[in-house]
């Protein structure tokens, strides 16, 4: 007799030898990844363009302040909506509840008012908190019997994220810079919308997984766990609040009291403490946490303590990876909008042309055909479900087909009528040329990802598969070799120049050398601490890490918010100059502790 909910049951019915319920998982996913990253590549953009344009004409500081404390919230997030799924709704009402806030975000964002806009971020950094971390709690659930099968399936998982990334950012992005801003953020609420009914029609393909809180393995470990307790006293929660409101408080704070000052209003929190009374918040906030977490670290057993540590360095080194890799929609766009050459003629933009018609068919074609894959299976019993995807790739093709027809009109090589351009809603060219928009940049991240992933898991696999450190210092040069191809690209702009002409290439050669280091680092991390720490353990250290990750997304916002002063003073080229050299000393720090903390770890790879 099968039991409820083993794997033996959801093996069922498979599609690529896996269960369909991880493709529905898949599309759900990738729809949650085309309206995240396809808004996300807008805002910095949105917020600097001019009020003529149709944004708020903001400083490139107050942008990237308000973008690093709203991606920073996103991942603190995730530890209310774990908790709340973990204990309370189960996995699959967190993910409709999280889908359900986000669609209303990005609808409310659609109508570009001040009110609209910041209710639509705080509507996105809960749902983002609800929906991120419980997806991957269902595919863990659906293959806890078939551990063997589980790389596979997250592998898979990861296309449909990396599919929705590429797709938002080349739709949302196109659409919002070249249609209007509205439309942009309106077209990611509109996916997340029809992956939201998509989830919720097929939802009895899990069974019972994630319908109520189940009471996790972690429980069975933790009895056999025989190491020393350290359970939480008064004061040290007492410490962990005053860290924990002091922190909000000043991530909200800091894009808050620079907004107001736009205004000609005096907003801040932190005000009674003089100009520097942000950084002393914050600075109090980190050194009350780090005292908690060293005396507690201090407390365990030696192993334990030790593997403690070894989490502690990778999360470190974690949060400048994350700070300067997330300058992709920060800095890198700005730069790619302000410094790029993205006008294009004769075989330039033949060449762009034909590459971004590639770019964009062969994946629809091959997630399509996913999808048929998908209805074979699915069909009889879900058929409203499957119609609802339909529908959704139906509005993709005609996007991307209208948009590359715009472009090839828009270069010359097709004729159009102007009772078709009227229909289509296209303005008539007066010069043949390709304006690649600044967004398309983006896109590059998630198609290297899907390139090279096999590559590199090929090499982890292998006899060549380097320890952590040497694989988070090789991350590490990467991201210096990013930072170096565009300073070096960057070399002729004088400071204080406004625009430039700089090639293409540089950027490209970016987010090559950006997309190796992520495949070096992002993989690593939470396997690591999976590993290293105690069963027990396992929720509090998760909340570090991701801590160390939301100050790793605010620190890409405060990096960028120094661009304009230091391009200003000392040229654009000489900020990417300085994340590079600050990529190699830690590349350098991190190979070169790598005989400590192989010892701290205790054999653990």
């Amino acid at each position: 007799m099968i039991k409820e909910n083993s794997t033996d049951q959801f093996f069922k019915s498979t599609v690529l030898g896996h269960p369909s319920g991880l493709f529905v998982l898949f599309f759900t996913e990738m729809w949650e990844r085309f309206s995240f990253y396809g808004m996300r590549s807008l805002l910095v953009l949105f917020f600097m363009a001019s009020i003529a344009e149709g944004g708020w004409g903001w400083d490139q500081g107050t942008a990237s302040s308000l973008f690093g404390s709203y991606v920073g919230l996103v991942y603190l997030s995730t530890m209310l909506g774990g908790y709340f799924a973990d204990k309370i709704i189960g996995y699959r009402w967190a993910v409709v509840i999280g889908a359900l806030l986000m669609t209303l975000g990005h609808f409310s964002m659609a109508f570009e008012t001040q009110f609209t806009i910041y209710l639509g971020l705080v509507l996105l950094v809960f749902g983002n908190g609800f929906f991120k971390p419980n997806m991957t709690s269902i595919v863990s659930e659906m293959y806890k019997d078939r551990p063997e099968k589980k790389d596979g399936a997250y592998t898979i998982f990861y296309m449909g994220v990396n599919a929705g990334a590429f797709f938002g950012i080349l739709l949302c992005g196109y659409l919002g810079e070249k249609v209007g801003w509205g439309y942009g953020f309106g077209l990611a609420g509109i996916f997340m919308f029809l992956g939201l009914v998509q989830f919720w029609l097929s939802q009895n393909i899990f069974g019972d997984i994630g319908l109520k809180p189940v009471k996790k393995d972690v429980e069975e470990l933790a009895k056999k766990d025989t190491d020393k307790r350290v359970p939480f006293t008064s004061w040290q929660l007492g410490v962990i609040a005053v860290s924990v409101i002091l922190g909000l408080l000043w991530i909200i704070n800091a894009p808050a009291s620079k907004i107001s000052k736009l205004s000609g209003g005096s907003f801040d929190v932190f005000g009674f403490l003089g100009e520097k009374g942000n950084s002393i918040a914050i600075l109090t906030a980190l050194v009350l946490f780090i005292i908690l977490l060293v005396y507690r670290i201090m407390q365990y057993s030696k192993t334990t303590r030790e593997k403690l540590i070894a989490v502690t360095f990778f999360a470190f080194i974690t949060i400048f990876f994350w700070a300067i890799f997330e300058q992709s929609p920060n800095s890198l766009t700005v730069f790619a909008e302000k410094y790029t050459n993205r006008i294009l003629t004769g075989n330039s933009s033949a060449i762009f042309l034909v590459v971004n018609s590639l770019m964009t068919l062969i994946p629809l074609i091959i997630i399509n055909w996913v999808m048929f894959m998908l209805f074979r299976k699915t069909f009889a019993k879900y058929s409203i479900a499957n119609i609802v995807l339909s529908f959704s790739f139906v509005i993709i093709w005609i996007i991307a087909l209208w948009m590359l027809a715009k472009d090839y009109y828009m270069a010359g090589y097709l004729d159009l009528s102007d009772s078709t351009l009227q229909f289509l809603k296209i303005e008539k060219s007066t010069e043949a040329l390709t304006e690649v928009p600044a967004t398309w940049f983006s896109t590059l991240n998630s198609l290297f990802i899907i390139t090279l992933a096999p590559l590199f898991s090929k090499v982890w696999e292998s006899k060549l598969n380097p320890n952590a450190n040497v694989k988070y210092g090789i991350g590490m040069i990467f991201l210096g070799l990013g930072m170096v191809a565009v300073a070096f690209g960057a070399n002729g702009i004088a400071p204080g120049a406004q625009s430039a002409s700089v090639s293409m290439i540089w950027l490209i050669l970016v987010f090559l050398f950006h997309t190796m280091g992520e495949l070096c680092i992002s993989p690593v991390g939470l396997s690591y601490v999976s590993k290293l720490v105690p069963a027990r353990m396992i929720a509090f250290m998760f909340g570090v890490w991701y801590l160390a990750v939301a100050i790793g997304m605010k620190g890409a916002g405060m990096f960028g918010e120094e661009v304009e002063a230091i391009a200003n003073e000392k040229g654009i080229s000489y900020f990417f100059w300085m994340l590079a050299i600050i990529s190699f000393v830690l590349a350098a720090f991190s190979i070169l502790m790598s005989p400590i903390i192989k010892k701290l770890m205790h054999g653990v790879r």
